[in-house]
């Protein structure tokens, strides 16, 4: 019977065992990982493709994420009505997803219901024929988002801020605006499809209940069937374009809250230094015993929440501090901000600060490895920037490594406020500007 009285007995996190998964190449050159984990009722199988541009345009990522939705949306011998039906009736999710760099199609299904639903996966990745009502469809929707979010000061500076911190003319920082929704035709939609949804730019992860029976079949129909791909050449990594560092300010007159975002460039995470910027931004902003926090909330009760993250892209990183304010203390909290970084760079934070935020990130890579799905998406992680597993043990002994030394070294290196971009959108009361100059 366990005693409650007593607390558990402290233990020191050891070393993490990541599963590894099986490889496998199918006969049309289409590479395959294996998770293999019996006990697990699912399988889920992931259809992983970089994203690619239409030539001769401008890179407009608008486009990827029409393709992305509208991928389920229809297929030459099947409306989105009966895809929907027949992968509801198998109890089975079709996942559509897209990100800064890749577009993907997940099926997490039972394993004795592949040999209906891989075929319609087939149908969907050969066949799509994205109807025009479904194109009409998607666009309505996406213009009313469109126009109810522009409403709001958070989206307004998350826009400003992706606009600065890489350049509008790049897949990272541009963003949409109302008439590009209507610049999007099935035609545009269609010739990126023929480009992108194909075998030679496609990575599969299965994981789960993964039989022989199941991987035979994704061979026949995804290794041998799967043919007549239109080979795609590597991107080229964008060319970014940070933005000034004065502050970029937008009033709203009604406002009662402000919206603000600060943050950089950086490194991402194949730098020998990511573990360490990871670990002072964690120690910053990036849970919730962290010093914003425990300023910015629970000292000075500006705001309800308060955060910063490290982002890691295939071609840069970047780093971004979040928070929504009252506008009577809007410059105030830029200043707790500013006050906040310089501290880390001047300042050696307390040794049982730095075992805290060991422990707590020791705990948090531990508690995402729950199922063979966590590993496999620990894998996919590594695996998009050209990585190997052997990642997360040089994760792991870089926090155990941290000192207060380092995270002072770690923050004077990569930490620079006079340098960030800035946004504010909302209201800084009159005389409240600060030292920064006004970009509207």
């Amino acid at each position: 019977m366990l005693d409650r009285t007593k607390a558990p007995e402290f233990r020191e996190i050891g070393n993490i065992s990541l599963k590894e998964p099986i490889k496998k190449k199918f006969a049309n050159g289409l590479p395959v990982y294996v998770f293999q984990s019996p006990e697990q009722e699912l399988v889920r199988i992931e259809w992983i493709f970089a994203n690619t541009y239409l030539d001769g345009q401008r890179e407009n990522p608008l486009l990827n994420s029409a393709l992305s939705a509208l991928l389920k949306e229809g297929t030459m011998t099947m409306s989105s009505a009966e895809i929907a039906d027949k992968v509801d009736f198998y109890g089975a999710f079709l996942v559509p997803e897209y990100s800064f760099d890749t577009t993907s199609l997940s099926l997490y299904t039972l394993n004795r219901h592949s040999q209906v639903l891989l075929p319609l996966v087939k149908d969907i990745l050969t066949e799509a024929s994205i109807p025009q009502q479904e194109l009409d469809t998607y666009l309505r929707n996406n213009k009313q988002k469109f126009q109810v979010s522009i409403q709001k000061n958070d989206y307004l500076a998350r826009r400003k801020f992706y606009n600065l911190i890489f350049g509008e003319d790049n897949r990272y920082g541009r963003t949409p605006q109302l008439e590009d929704y209507d610049a999007i035709t099935r035609s545009q939609l269609i010739e990126l499809y023929k480009k992108e949804i194909n075998p030679s730019n496609c990575t599969l992860i299965v994981s789960g209940n993964v039989s022989d029976s199941l991987l035979q079949e994704l061979e026949q129909i995804f290794g041998i069937e799967w043919q007549g791909a239109v080979g795609t050449s590597g991107l080229d990594a964008p060319i970014l374009a940070q933005g000034s560092s004065e502050l970029a300010y937008e009033e709203k007159d009604n406002a009662l809250q402000s919206a603000i975002r600060l943050g950089n460039q950086t490194i991402g995470r194949t730098h020998p230094d990511y573990p360490a910027l990871q670990f002072v931004n964690t120690l910053l902003g990036g849970f919730f015993g962290s010093r914003l926090m425990r300023n910015i909330r629970e000292e000075k009760g500006y705001t309800y929440s308060i955060g910063s993250a490290v982002a890691t892209l295939k071609h840069t990183g970047f780093l971004t501090i979040v928070t929504e304010v009252g506008v009577e203390v809007t410059a105030a909290t830029l200043t707790e901000i500013e006050k906040e970084i310089n501290a880390l760079k001047t300042t050696l934070a307390a040794i049982e600060e730095v075992n805290l935020v060991k422990t707590y990130m020791e705990g948090s890579m531990l508690g995402s490895l729950e199922s063979i799905f966590s590993h496999a998406d620990k894998f996919k992680s590594v695996l998009l920037n050209g990585m190997t597993l052997t990642y997360y043990s040089y994760y792991m002994e870089q926090i155990r490594n941290m000192s207060p030394e380092k995270v002072r070294d770690i923050a004077n290196k990569y930490l620079d406020f006079d340098a960030m971009v800035k946004v504010v959108v909302g209201k800084i009361s009159q005389g409240e500007l600060l030292h920064q100059a006004v970009v509207n």
